[in-house]
């Protein structure tokens, strides 16, 4: 995973970063400490089981963090501004789940640098969490 800036100048339509993170108890236990969402949803097995999804699932804005993850380390990186970002949930991330996060740019607006970006999040084959973000990338001249 390369880890750092890449200014809107080289930026091209398909490139493409990612991130794989096996989503942990703690990793629950610590979002929700974080954001105060202590839904039982996520943190009480007897509770969860009794639920549509039959068990304990990760906040989904926990999942929705790792896209931010790789877009403000990877693509664009570092000085990277997050204008806006869609999100549809399409099925949950349990404890132990491994999560592929894939971003991809699909739109460059140069002069304004503007970047939108394809984002995506699977569990082995199934999409998870799908959308879009628009941000403003670092320039060589703007920095």
């Amino acid at each position: 995973m390369s880890r750092g800036t890449v200014y809107v100048e080289d930026i091209e339509i398909g490139m493409m970063r990612s991130l794989r993170k096996e989503i942990t108890d703690q990793d629950i236990e610590l979002f929700a400490t974080v954001s105060t969402d202590r839904n039982p949803v996520h943190l009480d097995d007897d509770y969860a089981n009794g639920t549509m999804f039959k068990g304990r699932i990760a906040h989904g804005m926990l999942t929705a963090g790792l896209i931010s993850a790789v877009i403000g380390e990877q693509l664009p990186g570092h000085g990277t501004v997050y204008l806006g970002q869609s999100l549809k949930f399409l099925a949950p991330v349990r404890p132990g789940d491994v999560v592929d996060v894939e971003v991809t740019a699909t739109e460059i607006d140069l002069p304004r640098r503007r970047v939108t970006l394809e984002t995506r999040a699977m569990v082995g084959d199934t999409l998870v969490v799908k959308g879009e973000a628009l941000v403003m990338a670092p320039s060589r001249r703007n920095g």
